[in-house]
């Protein structure tokens, strides 16, 4: 899988440059492997880029900025979702990659795990005891 972050070399914007680096330094610090493409100096990758967000997910003015964040095909968010994951601890998920043994990510997912099946195990010990109820 290949994390692809679609970037603007030459952005006139301060914010855009700022998310653009927030995001590669994150990456980098998680040792997620990823390729930057730019899409200032490079028209196959805008147009892909364009392309690819999806409809629900483009401005008002229909014209997505970066960065933008895919897993291989697959559209993982922009700047914001990427935020929010990042603040919840999920940026393994929302890159669509499995998180590493040991992080917060595995641990949160390890304990949802085991809620569920407390939850699994406890709603079959009372069926259990609703059948037996019943042949009595």
């Amino acid at each position: 899988m290949v994390i692809k972050v679609f970037l603007a070399s030459s952005s006139g914007s301060t914010a855009i440059k700022k998310k653009q680096q927030d995001v590669v330094s994150f990456l980098d610090a998680l040792k997620v492997d990823y390729t930057e493409l730019d899409i200032a100096c490079n028209e196959q990758n805008r147009m892909w880029m364009r392309q690819n967000v999806p409809e629900e997910k483009k401005p008002s003015n229909g014209i997505p900025l970066p960065p933008q964040i895919f897993n291989e095909e697959s559209y993982c968010g922009d700047y914001d979702t990427f935020f929010d994951a990042k603040e919840d601890n999920r940026v393994y998920t929302f890159l669509g990659l499995p998180p590493p043994p040991g992080s917060k990510e595995a641990q949160a997912e390890e304990e949802e795990d085991q809620e569920r099946e407390d939850l699994r195990s406890e709603e079959e010990e009372e069926l259990q005891q609703l059948e037996e109820d019943e042949e009595e």
